[in-house]
Parts: structure tokens; sequence; C-alpha cells
């Protein structure tokens, strides 16, 4: 995918808990920048709303999806489905400055290996401890399931060198400033 003279496409990565929606919803509120809808074949969290927080498929309609070549990138995290809609995806380029893509070093690495074009930006948590209070924070997943989404993020972390900026998220403001900055950077740099 090419975004050609529309807006960019902006890959937002980091591990489980470390802030991609809070500062993603604070990114939205500037003018021009929209956030991508990913599909998931995980059950909604509490308040997660269909087409707002995600598109959420069973298995067999994800799968479906997948065979249409209707993904820029999927994969399996956390044994559920996740993936970026092409077709969505490229409208929002065409029609906003920027698109937030929340999604995993893996989503990434896929997009890399395609030749997407993309301004990618590593979301890093202040330390381990603080990561893994955040995860359990969220109130919704038992003891084991933390140890793993924990055992993931050490590995994502080992990650952040492939991405083209790495911001530490232990200020929600602070973090949104930066990368709203690097956007806009990023957007002068291309004429936009």
């Amino acid at each position: 995918m090419t975004v050609g003279a529309g807006g960019i496409l902006v890959v937002l990565s980091g591990p489980s808990g470390v802030g991609k929606t809070a500062v993603s919803e604070r990114l939205v509120k500037e003018d021009g920048i929209v956030r991508a809808i990913t599909t998931t074949t995980r059950a909604p969290r509490g308040g997660e709303q269909d087409g707002v927080d995600y598109h959420f498929l069973d298995r067999t309609a994800f799968e479906r999806q997948v065979a249409e070549g209707g993904f820029l990138e999927h994969a399996e995290v956390h044994g559920n489905l996740y993936g970026s809609p092409k077709d969505a995806i490229e409208k929002q380029c065409l029609s906003s400055r920027a698109v937030l893509l929340l999604i995993d070093v893996q989503g990434a690495e896929l997009l890399r290996s395609g030749q997407v074009d993309m301004l990618t930006i590593f979301l890093e948590p202040p330390g381990e401890e603080e990561l893994k209070r955040r995860i359990a924070a969220r109130g919704d997943e038992d003891d084991d399931v933390i140890d793993l989404r924990l055992r993931n993020a050490l590995s994502e972390i080992a990650e952040k060198n492939k991405y083209d900026h790495c911001i530490v998220n232990d200020d929600l403001e602070d973090c949104v400033e930066q990368i709203d900055s690097i956007i806009e950077a990023e957007l002068r740099s291309r004429g936009q």
C-alpha cells in the first residue's frame, strides 16, 4: 500500500498495557488524525463497541476475510486473531492527515516486509514493574494471562530498535505531545 497524496499511516506499537489506546484517544482529538479500527476474534471487553473499538468477528468470518485478501496484515496474538482491514485504512489515509494503526510488533513487521509506506512509533513502558501494574489494573484477566502478557511484552520491547521512533510512556500528556510533534515533522517532510 502506498498512501500517495493522502495522509500518512502511523503505526503505533508497544506491549499490552503500555497505553496505546489512551495515547491514541488523545491524538485523535487533533485535527485530521483518526484511528484505524482493526478487526479481532477476541470477545469485547467491558464497554467496547463493535465498529468503534474493534470490528469483532468470529474466527470463521475472520478467516474468510484473510482468504479474500482483506487485511494489510493479520496475526494471532494471545490466542486471538487480529487484522488491519485494507480497504478501510486506505480510504482513511485519503481523507485524513494521519491514520493511527495500533498493532503489535508482529503486525508492524508484516507491514515492513510488505513495504507499506508508514511512520512507525514504539511506545515503551517506564519499567517492568509499572507495566505489570498496568496490565493487572485492567482487572479483566487472571494471573496466567497477566504473566503471558508480561512475557510477551518483554520480547516485544526487544524489537523497539526496528521502529522509526521510540517513546517512553511515563507521562501521558508528554508522550502525546512527543508523538504529535513526530507526526507533524513527518507531514512537513512530505510536503503535506
